[in-house]
């Protein structure tokens, strides 16, 4: 007679149980957003162009990531070929993510292109109220705006106003990059409900997919130039593949199955805050007014929805 875990996997993807008084995966969650805000500092440190940027991330990252995965591989089997086929098209809408939106900065701004990435909070809750029919619940739906109005800030948008590089185009492609980021973290989360105990190796997979279609995509941000680096700026690229891309996405693949995709799109909110407060410590850059207004927003709605969760869980 088949048990009742049995039942689950056959129907597919198991839905996250909360578990009363477990914070452990948001705090995964967090500090894979952390990891990635440390990854916007060292992307200005390296000074390297956005498409060899994007390129390398992945492609040194690959090189830490193959020798854990044949590990992981060894400890629990390989993945299927569903697994496979997944982490190829999750690291395809992340490899797209990272050129799109660096290309969405030179029409747009940097600081309309941080808000345009971040509709995954609204995309990721839509992709698995669709597909899985997961409802992200009342109180998040109305908390998104304040989210969404806190990353406004945080960007400087309002400060520095449009620009005459404000195309549609940068619109497009930000927004684009957006739902394909949105769709990587759906995959990943969903696969990891699939084949629990698997994390690097799909990541590995993914990220050698990543490095494949930025290096395909690249002449949309000039081409990748990989002579005349300096060592400096190589070093710095060392960090963000380690710190950006193995790291980050580690801690984060880890938490997000555990988790509702609603919790886990609000929790990666933090990301841009973390950028503020580190290029503080780090480059001097002192936040405005308007952000700091934007950083106790996004902080306050995020802790409010995670408190909304918790009670759920206990309940």
């Amino acid at each position: 007679m088949p048990t009742e875990t049995q039942l689950n996997n056959s129907s597919g993807p198991m839905m996250p149980e909360p578990h009363p008084g477990h914070s452990g995966p948001a705090l995964l969650v967090l500090g894979g957003a952390a990891c990635l805000s440390v990854s916007a500092v060292l992307v200005k440190v390296a000074a390297v162009d956005p498409a060899t940027s994007a390129f390398l991330r992945c492609a040194i990252a690959v090189l830490v990531l193959a020798p854990l995965a044949w590990r992981e591989c060894r400890r629990f089997g390989g993945l299927s070929r569903r697994g496979i086929v997944v982490a190829l098209v999750a690291g395809g809408a992340l490899g797209a993510d990272y050129v799109l939106w660096t290309r969405s900065i030179f029409d747009v701004g940097a600081g309309i292109a941080t808000v345009l990435i971040n509709v995954q909070v609204v995309v990721l809750p839509l992709l698995s109220l669709l597909v899985d029919h997961e409802r992200p619940g009342r109180r998040f739906v109305l908390a998104c705006p304040v989210m969404l109005g806190g990353i406004v800030l945080i960007s400087g948008v309002l400060e520095s106003g449009p620009t005459a590089a404000d195309t549609a185009k940068g619109t497009v492609l930000g927004v684009v990059a957006g739902t394909a980021y949105a769709l990587y973290l759906y995959l990943t989360l969903r696969q990891g409900r699939a084949e629990p105990g698997r994390t690097v190796t799909p990541l590995a997979i993914a990220t050698a997919s990543a490095a494949a279609t930025s290096a395909a995509l690249s002449p949309l941000s000039g081409g990748i130039h990989l002579a005349r680096i300096p060592p400096a700026s190589w070093v710095a690229m060392i960090g963000l593949a380690v710190l950006g891309q193995v790291f980050a996405w580690i801690l984060v693949n880890s938490g997000s199955p555990h988790l509702p995709a609603n919790r886990t799109a609000a929790l990666l909110l933090t990301q841009p805050v973390g950028t503020v407060l580190l290029s503080l410590v780090l480059l001097t850059e002192v936040p405005s007014v308007l952000q700091v207004a934007g950083m106790v927003l996004v902080l306050g709605s995020v802790a409010t929805a995670s408190r909304v969760w918790a009670r759920r869980a206990r309940t």
